[in-house]
């Protein structure tokens, strides 16, 4: 459960414009968080949740003249400050959150039944608010332009890749983006990340067979597609456990339906699961060969097997010049950044940025251990000190 406290452990002592900057936005900062935290709602209706961030913004921009806030795309609201430079920095927050039912017995619980920011959007959000106060009384140390974007649909269909078709990027010379993802796993205010590959590509799979159905008394007479499904799951599952020990890649179903009732061999099964890859050539491969080995399990028993793979995400690959860049940055005020060793299994959606430009995506620790998208998901809100902490050095930094 988040605590009523201040300070964060370890905060730097040598940061553009002194620690104690940051650290007076701790209470903003929770208070941001939880009131966001009450409002969650999802994909790209985000009416309550843009109308709260564009009041926060409205009110700084009435103490920043070149702050300037718009919308670029469907529910996605931008904070610029504008500096006149030829070149921007961008920041990313998402602000959507998941269905689920909330069961952290705090005071600022979600108002909104069957609704939860479950994934740490909400504090997303606070940082870049934050990020956003700071520059609104400290616009005269940016070396460049700085572009907030607050986004939708991270959790669903993938809003990142709306903003960059929206083409604000271009207009605004935008050359390089930064974002992060609270996680659970990482200490408290740990930073971290990785040059290359950080966070795997996403294909949502459905694989459906088709037999034929009998009574289960004359079960020679049917063609079990329910038989052929549970088959292809472990077949599948060989399949790419082999792939694995060439780099690291997943494949695992979640939901299975088949047949009408418990005495007819059942016509039809579904199976539904995800693949997770990390380089195109890995994910060309898999898309190949697993249909190839649904068909051949299904024509074994007489079925018939079709596969769907999704669009689904790319890998969030941070870009080598700016990740070191970045990490040289944040170590030279202070800031220790962790190098993940391995790439993550989980799918973002700032991958889309990372197609359009070049970008780093950080982790920070809520060293809390409970899983993301979990009803209990709560973290100490001190750790956002050390969010904008980072923000706040990279933007001021000069190329």
């Amino acid at each position: 459960m988040a605590q009523e406290t201040n300070g964060i452990p370890g905060s730097g002592d040598a940061m553009t414009g002194g620690p104690s900057d940051a650290m007076r936005l701790a209470p903003e900062l929770r208070r941001w968080r939880r009131e966001l935290h009450q409002i969650p709602e999802c994909d790209f209706d985000l009416p309550e949740t843009i109308g709260y961030l564009r009041a926060q913004l409205d009110r700084m921009s009435r103490r920043c003249g070149c702050l300037k806030v718009f919308s670029p795309a469907p529910s996605t609201l931008c904070a610029l400050f504008d500096r006149g430079t030829s070149g921007a920095t961008a920041l990313r927050a998402d602000m959507d959150a998941l269905p689920v039912t909330e069961e952290t017995g705090v005071t600022f619980a979600s108002r909104h039944q069957g609704r939860m920011h479950a994934c740490g959007h909400d504090g997303h959000m606070a940082m870049a608010l934050g990020a956003c106060a700071w520059m609104s009384e400290h616009s005269d140390l940016l070396p460049r332009s700085v572009l907030v974007v607050f986004q939708p649909a991270e959790e669903t269909t993938g809003g990142a890749r709306k903003v960059c078709e929206s083409g604000v990027f271009g207009r605004l010379g935008v050359d390089r983006i930064f974002g992060f993802h609270l996680w659970p796993d990482l200490p408290e205010a740990q930073v971290a990340t990785r040059v290359g590959a950080l966070l795997a590509a996403s294909n949502e799979t459905t694989v459906e067979f088709r037999g034929r159905a009998s009574h289960i008394a004359k079960a020679s007479q049917g063609r079990d597609a329910l038989l052929a499904g549970c088959r292809f799951v472990p077949e599948a599952y060989r399949y790419m456990d082999e792939r694995g020990l060439e780099e690291p890649c997943l494949l695992r179903f979640g939901h299975m339906t088949a047949g009408e009732v418990r005495n007819q061999i059942a016509a039809t099964a579904r199976v539904e699961g995800s693949l997770r890859t990390f380089s195109v050539a890995m994910g060309e491969r898999c898309r190949n060969e697993l249909p190839r080995i649904a068909e051949r399990v299904a024509a074994g028993l007489g079925c018939t097997a079709r596969t769907h793979f999704s669009e689904g995400y790319p890998p969030v690959v941070n870009d080598h010049e700016v990740t070191s860049w970045a990490r040289g940055v944040l170590e030279s005020a202070g800031i220790a950044v962790d190098m993940v060793k391995e790439p993550l299994l989980i799918a973002e959606d700032f991958a889309w940025y990372q197609q359009w430009l070049p970008g780093t995506f950080f982790l920070l620790g809520t060293g809390t251990g409970i899983p993301l998208h979990a009803s209990t998901f709560d973290f100490d809100e001190r750790v956002l000190v050390r969010g904008v902490d980072v923000y706040r050095s990279l933007v001021t930094a000069d190329l």
